[in-house]
């Protein structure tokens, strides 16, 4: 017992293998195979019909050196420090790129929202350039939310008429470039001017003409806008259309556009920055001529031209007028010093001549020399000679004569410096006065001036800022430069027939994966002999393949799996057999755990199989409720229940011997009792069991199922090992504790377990049972097993 746990244990602890999830799905490989054909097979007719996508690109360079988003026009005034600080141009240009409206204008001007739809005998391809007509329709209000779409058929008459009709409507036959009025709005059609195009070629084109709204919300959704680095202002423009030059024509239109209209945008702020230069200029000017009469007026009030070099001489004058006056004053205080020293002079004194400046009266300086040459000859005659020495007199009269000359020109000279003394002071006063003014007059000019400047200035910067803009708007730049036109890939980007090749063979595979996976997963149903081995510890005899004819019983030239799955049963029950108490007379029991799982099968199968090997062996109905031998096997209605309830019969007048066998015998359940329990607690039965014992070899025993009825409990006590079947795909999973527990109780004594109604697989040697014996096992046709359960 404590062996069968571990091995149990072990069993379950090793419950998943690699190989068996492998083999179990290699089982189911035409399922796999077929699935694979039918998905690529469905992949091949999507690819037939599909309509491929192709991808157009573009890349441009948008002009960034401004940091802002700001016009280059505003450079004008961006030197006075406005509009700047602002976020990188390239994340405002990329919204602009993607905006409704310049994709909207996009499509309106090449016409995008008509299509040509050609209808060919595998699907319908669009013409695009390749139409013969160009399809003009105008409706009655272009952005009317209502308008979805309509389809007009335009089918050739001849060269110069075509015919137009609507659904299933014709409009009316029409020559080319006339306008028709409709209730959907107005159409032209006119021929196309392509190379390829016959003079006399006939078509028949459905024109559909869908809403600009909705066609510009299509191209939109469609139109990838992304920058390739975080460090250049290189954008590149993409967009999936199942026409490559549509593609191409709406990427070159739309950076057309793009840069038609920031041209416009650009030529509209320069000619407002120009009007607002010309009004500044001329209220500038107007500034500029009142501030210079304002100036020409103070200098002639203030009788100035230029202040700082009157100033400048201003004080100049004051120090010459100064440095005169001071001199005057020195000649007036020596005149002065010798007016007193000549009154208080005596005759013998000289008088000094060097006193007197440069510039003084030459008379005074001629008199004094005159006079002191005069002084000196009488001091050297009145040295040799008395004071009345008349010669001493006569220089004496002389001497006071010419002194008294030398007074009055001292005088006349002393009179002369005062009035120049008086003449400096006057001039100095004045040259005060002006050079107190000097202060306020500098202020107060300083004040014009400053004002005149700011206004010249500000004059001459807008005078060159509208040069500039002249200059700008004469001139303006594209705000996006293209560095590769659009190109249309060669190879279509969807559908890609590698991608759907492979995700069809994947799905091919994957479907009957999840089918068979789903269904095991599902199914709570016994199927193989592992699952038991994995749950359970109870000896295993073997598992018996599912047989086409069960009704038939075994016979010596059977070579079917099943009989040799019986045969392999009936040897490992030797082997549970030996050690019993007796060497004849072995009973044994077939029982399960509900109806319907094949005891009964496995019962006439198994007697059949013994008593073909020489054995005497008795098969006996016990499923007294249920009995199911008349179905396998030609038996008596008389049979144990008769034998039981009588007490004067012989029990081998109810037992039957069967033909084509030596020494195989039945005796069968009988009329079924009102009260089976009753009988079979009869003490009979156990007599029963020692008389066949001592009689036969083998004693089969089908049973009833021991989950619904306890008939087989109450006999279980004469079986000498019972075999307890198991139907395959058929008994559930939860139902395995019921061996389990009979097993570990031991009510059913040398208890061993048989799989019934495998499924049949040919894996040769241990499997099919046909290993050796040179059987012709018969060989399905593929598609019969695929709905195999």
């Amino acid at each position: 017992m404590n062996n069968n746990q571990e091995l149990l244990q072990e069993n379950q602890e090793s419950d998943f293998s690699i190989r068996e999830q492998i083999e179990k799905y290699l089982a189911h490989w035409k399922w796999f195979l077929f699935a694979v054909i039918i998905a690529l097979t469905c992949a091949f007719i999507y690819l037939r019909y599909a309509t491929p996508l192709y991808r157009a690109s573009t890349t441009i360079l948008v002009k960034d050196d401004k940091k802002g988003g700001l016009a280059s026009e505003f450079s004008a005034l961006s030197d006075l420090g406005m509009f700047g600080g602002s976020k990188s141009n390239v994340d405002n240009e990329v919204e602009v790129l993607r905006s409704r409206t310049l994709i909207y204008n996009t499509v309106e001007e090449l016409k995008l929202n008509v299509h040509y739809i050609n209808h060919g005998r595998v699907k319908s391809v669009e013409l695009y350039k390749n139409s013969p007509i160009i399809f003009l329709f105008s409706p009655k209000e272009k952005r009317d939310k209502k308008f979805k779409k309509v389809i007009f058929q335009v089918q050739s008459v001849t060269n110069d008429t075509y015919k137009l009709s609507y659904g299933d409507k014709e409009i009316g036959a029409f020559k080319y470039n006339r306008l028709i009025s409709t209730s959907f709005g107005n159409i032209s059609v006119t021929k196309s001017n392509r190379n390829n195009a016959e003079p006399n070629e006939e078509f028949s084109i459905d024109c559909v003409v869908s809403s600009l709204p909705k066609e510009t919300q299509s191209f939109k959704s469609r139109l990838n806008v992304n920058p390739l680095s975080k460090n250049t202002s290189v954008v590149e423009l993409s967009i999936v259309d199942e026409v490559p030059e549509r593609g191409e024509d709406f990427l070159n239109t739309l950076v057309e556009l793009y840069n038609q209209g920031a041209s416009e945008d650009k030529n509209q702020v320069a000619e407002k920055t120009s009007e607002f230069i010309g009004q500044r200029l001329d209220y500038i000017t107007n500034e500029l001529t009142d501030v210079e009469k304002d100036v020409e007026g103070f200098k002639n009030q203030n009788k100035l031209t230029d202040i700082q070099s009157e100033t400048k001489l201003f004080l100049e004058n004051a120090s010459e007028y100064d440095k005169k006056r001071i001199e005057t004053e020195i000649q007036l205080n020596v005149i002065g010093s010798m007016i007193s020293f000549l009154k208080s002079s005596k005759p013998e004194d000289l008088i000094p001549t060097n006193i007197l400046s440069s510039g003084s009266d030459s008379e005074a300086a001629g008199l004094i020399a005159q006079y002191n040459t005069l002084v000196i000859e009488r001091n050297r005659i009145a040295a040799g000679a008395t004071l009345d020495n008349p010669v001493v007199k006569n220089a004496d009269t002389k001497i006071n004569a010419l002194k008294s000359n030398i007074g009055q020109s001292l005088l006349r000279m002393q009179s002369s410096l005062t009035i120049k003394k008086r003449n400096l002071d006057k001039q100095e006063s004045e040259i005060g006065g002006r050079k107190a003014q000097v202060p306020r007059l500098e202020r107060e000019f300083r004040i014009i001036d400053r004002q005149q400047k700011v206004k010249e200035a500000l004059y001459l910067y807008l005078l060159e800022k509208r040069e500039e803009t002249a200059l700008t708007l004469a001139a303006t730049e594209q705000s996006a430069k293209v560095i590769d036109a659009a190109l249309s890939s060669e190879v279509p980007v969807s559908p890609k027939r590698s991608i759907i090749y492979l995700g069809a063979f994947i799905i091919g595979l994957i479907v009957p994966f999840g089918i068979i996976y789903t269904r095991d997963l599902l199914n709570t149903k016994i199927k193989t002999r592992q699952e038991i081995e994995k749950r359970l510890a109870i000896p295993f005899l073997g598992d018996v393949p599912k047989s086409d004819s069960h009704e038939e019983m075994i016979n010596t030239n059977s070579r079917s799996g099943s009989a040799e799955a019986i045969r392999i049963v009936r040897t490992n029950l030797e082997f549970m057999l030996t050690g019993t108490s007796t060497e004849r007379g072995k009973v044994i029991f077939v029982t399960s755990t509900i109806p319907g799982e094949g005891k009964t099968f496995i019962s006439v199968n198994l007697a059949g199989t013994i008593a073909l090997s020489g054995k005497k062996v008795l098969l006996v109905g016990m499923d007294i409720r249920n009995p199911k031998l008349a179905e396998y096997i030609p038996i008596r209605s008389e049979g144990v229940t008769n034998y039981l309830s009588k007490q004067d019969k012989d029990l081998s007048s109810y037992i039957t011997k069967l033909d084509n066998f030596e020494d195989f015998h039945v005796l069968s359940s009988g009329v079924i009792p009102p009260n089976p329990v009753e009988l079979l607690m009869n003490d009979k039965i156990n007599k029963m069991f020692a008389e066949l014992k001592e009689t036969y070899d083998y004693i089969i025993v089908d049973t009833a199922p021991v989950s619904v009825v306890t008939d087989t409990l109450l006999i279980a006590k004469n079986a000498d090992a019972f075999i307890y079947v198991v139907r395959a795909n058929y008994l559930d999973k939860r139902l395995l504790h019921v061996p389990e527990m009979f097993y570990n109780q031991k009510k059913l004594p040398n208890m061993s377990l048989v799989l019934n109604a495998t499924e049949v697989m040919n894996k040769g040697y241990g499997y099919g049972y046909g290993y050796g014996y040179g059987a012709d096992v018969e060989v399905k046709p593929w598609y019969r097993t695929l709905f195999k359960k």
